[in-house]
């Protein structure tokens, strides 16, 4: 991923009611996330495990409305965003880099699919 401005948020807005976080980009892109998505994506070691162990997503578990109940997020740098959830879960810093990387737009997802 370059590190470029264009792949540098421009503006992050968190709607909390809607459990929606949206990012534009410096290129003008968008990418939008749903509060079940974001928590699915969490980088911490908890959730996606660590030296070789499973993490707790691992274990494909049925998220609960307070598990995906986004509260609040803040930034971390000017590299990640922190998203702190109803459960208390807060450890998961999401780099810029990764959620552009996970964009879930019919645009983006057409760049994953192999050639």
């Amino acid at each position: 991923m370059s590190q470029s401005p264009a792949n540098k948020p421009v503006n992050i807005k968190v709607d909390r009611t809607a459990g929606l976080l949206a990012i534009d980009w410096g290129d003008g892109h968008r990418s939008e996330f749903d509060a079940v998505s974001l928590r699915l994506l969490c980088p911490c070691a908890f959730c996606q495990g660590e030296a070789g162990r499973p993490g707790w997503l691992d274990t494909n578990p049925t998220l609960t409305s307070i598990q995906t109940q986004l509260v609040d997020a803040r930034l971390v740098g000017s590299y990640a965003l922190a998203p702190t959830w109803a459960d208390g879960h807060d450890t998961g810093y999401y780099t810029f880099e990764m959620l552009r990387e996970s964009c879930r737009c019919s645009e983006c997802a057409a760049k994953r699919q192999p050639s």
